[in-house]
C-alpha cells in the first residue's frame, strides 16, 4: 500500500529534470561538506566531543536552563517559559500588543514554523515579514520551507525571477542571482526601517553567560535586532549548551556540515538589550521534555539543525522536501515528526533506505537511521503497520523456521524467474516499478556445497 510520502515522491519525480537538478544540487553540498571536513585532522574528535557535550547537557538540562535564565535576567533580558506552541504564540502576541507593534521583521527561526507563529500573528493583525532570502522567497510564494537551512532549494532561479517580477517589480526575464539578491535587499531595506520589532531564533544559548548566538550568511538577524528597539528571541530548550568552550566545538562543525563553509559570514552574540531597547528570550518546550524522557529517542535532541542529513539522504534528494508530511523533512524530520505525533506522521518512516549515510555525516552523531528503524518496529503498536508487509514477514518466518520447506523453496526458486517475467507481476506492485528482479541461480550455494563443488 502506497504511503503519503511515496505518492508525493512519485509526483515530484514526474519532472525528471527538476528531480535530477535537486539531487545533484544537494549532493554538491554534501561534497563540499566532505572536502571541508578533510581539512581538519581532528574532525572525528570534534564530532565525538559534540555528541558528548550534548549528552551531558541534556542529562543536566534543568540545571543549565536555570543557569541560562538567571544569567540572562542578570543581563537585563526578560525571560519567558512556554510549555507548548499555543503558550509560545500567546507570549509573543502579548509582548507585541504591549508595545503596540504592527510590523514584525523575522529572521532565523524554524521554531516559529514548528509553532505556526506567522499565521497566528497575522490573524491578530500583525504584519510578519521574513527577512532571510530563502524564507522571504517562500513567504511570497505562500509555501513552507523544503529544507531547514536552504528553505527555497527546490526552486530554480528562473522561478524566483518570475516571482520577483510579479511581487517586487523586478526586470522582466532577469533571473541573474546577483540581481535577484539586490532586488530582495532593496525591498527589505524599507521593511527593516519601518518595523516596530524584530524576532530571531538562535543556534545556541550559552548557560554560562546567558547569551544567545546566531549564525547566518546574510546578516538579516543583525538587521532585525539593530534597527527595531524590541528584540524577541525564540529558542528551543535543547539549544542550551554549557559555555564558550562548548560553543567553539559546535561552531567548527556547524557551517562545515551545513554548507561546506569554514564558518558562517556572521556569528552574532546577543547578551543584553540595545541601549534604550528591550530584549525578550522565550524558552520553548513544546514536547521536548517528553522526547528527553524517551529512553530510545532522546538522542534526537542532540541535533544542531545543520541539515547535513538531508543533503546526503538518497531519499530526500530524490523526493523533495514536500513529500514529507512533517514540516521538517529528511532523516531528522522523520524522527522529529514521529516524536511529535507517531500516528499522524507514521507515513514518513518509509522514507529511509537505512543506508546510515545520515549518521555518518551528523556533526553531533545522532543515531538517525537507528531511531527510524526503532520507529518502524513500533508501527504495529500504534496501528500503523502495513498488513501486506506483515503477511510477507510471516511468510518468510514460516519458511525460515522449517528447513525442509526452506530446501524445497530453494529447489523451486528458479521457476520464479519465468513466472514473474511471463505474468508481468513486477509491474503490478510498488516494489517492482522501476526495478528488475534479481535472477535466482539454477543451483543454490547449499546444493553446490553438498555436491562438493565449493571448497
Amino acid at each position: 500500500m502506497a504511503t503519503k510520502h511515496s505518492k508525493a515522491a512519485k509526483q515530484f519525480l514526474r519532472n525528471v529534470q527538476r528531480a535530477e537538478w535537486h539531487d545533484n544540487t544537494l549532493w554538491g553540498v554534501r561534497v563540499k561538506r566532505d572536502r571541508m571536513s578533510r581539512t581538519l585532522p581532528e574532525w572525528e574528535q570534534l564530532r565525538e566531543m559534540a555528541s558528548a557535550i550534548k549528552k551531558h547537557t541534556l542529562s543536566h538540562l534543568d540545571t543549565y536552563l536555570e543557569q541560562f535564565s538567571s544569567n540572562a535576567q542578570r543581563n537585563g533580558v526578560m525571560v519567558h517559559w512556554a510549555a507548548d506552541a499555543e503558550e509560545f504564540n500567546g507570549i509573543v502576541l502579548e509582548i507585541l500588543k504591549s508595545h503596540n507593534i504592527r510590523k514584525l521583521v523575522k529572521s532565523k527561526s524554524m521554531l516559529t514554523e514548528e509553532c505556526e507563529m506567522n499565521p497566528y500573528l497575522e490573524a491578530h493583525g500583525i504584519n510578519v515579514v521574513e527577512t532571510d532570502l530563502g524564507e522571504r522567497i517562500i513567504q511570497l510564494m505562500d509555501q513552507k520551507p523544503s529544507h531547514i537551512v536552504m528553505p527555497a532549494i527546490h526552486l530554480t532561479q528562473e522561478e524566483v525571477g518570475e516571482l520577483f517580477e510579479k511581487e517586487l517589480g523586478s526586470e522582466k526575464g532577469n533571473s541573474d542571482p546577483t540581481y535577484l539578491t539586490y532586488c530582495a535587499r532593496k525591498s527589505l531595506r524599507n521593511e527593516f526601517l519601518t518595523a516596530d520589532a524584530g524576532l530571531t531564533g538562535a543556534n545556541f544559548g550559552i548557560a554560562d553567560t546567558g547569551e544567545i548566538v546566531i549564525c547566518t550568511n546574510e546578516g538579516n538577524a543583525d538587521m532585525s535586532t539593530s534597527v527595531p528597539k524590541l528584540h524577541i528571541a525564540a529558542i528551543g530548550i535543547e539549544k542550551i549548551i554549557p559555555d564558550y568552550k562548548s560553543l567553539a566545538v559546535f561552531h567548527r562543525l556547524l557551517a562545515r556540515s551545513a554548507t561546506g563553509q569554514p564558518t558562517t559570514t556572521f556569528t552574532s552574540h546577543f547578551r543584553q538589550p540595545r541601549p534604550g531597547g528591550e530584549m525578550h528570550i522565550i524558552l520553548v518546550d513544546n514536547g521536548r521534555s517528553s522526547m528527553l524522557a524517551d529512553n530510545v529517542h532522546w538522542e534526537t535532541l542532540k541535533c544542531i539543525r545543520c541539515g547535513a542529513c538531508m543533503n546526503t539522504c538518497p531519499v530526500y534528494r530524490r523526493s523533495g522536501g514536500y513529500s514529507y508530511t512533517y514540516f521538517i523533512p529528511g532523516p531528522i524530520g522523520v524522527n522529529l515528526g514521529m516524536a511529535r505525533d507517531a500516528k499522524q506522521f507514521s507515513d514518513n518512516v518509509s522514507a529511509c533506505s537505512l543506508c546510515c549515510s545520515c549518521e555518518n555525516v551528523c556533526p553531533a552523531k545522532v543515531n538517525l537511521s537507528e531511531q527510524i528503524y526503532a520507529w518502524r518496529q513500533s508501527l504495529k503498536d500504534i496501528g500503523r503497520a502495513s498488513s501486506v508487509k506483515e503477511a510477507m514477514s510471516l511468510g518468510m518466518k514460516t519458511v525460515f523456521d522449517r528447513p525442509a520447506l526452506y530446501n524445497t523453496a530453494l529447489k523451486c526458486s528458479p521457476l520464479i524467474n519465468a513466472a514473474v517475467s511471463g505474468m508481468g507481476l513486477l509491474s503490478v506492485q510498488l516494489w517492482g516499478k522501476g526495478r528488475d528482479l534479481p535472477e535466482f541461480a539454477k543451483e543454490s550455494f547449499q546444493t553446490m556445497w553438498k555436491k562438493g563443488k565449493v571448497k
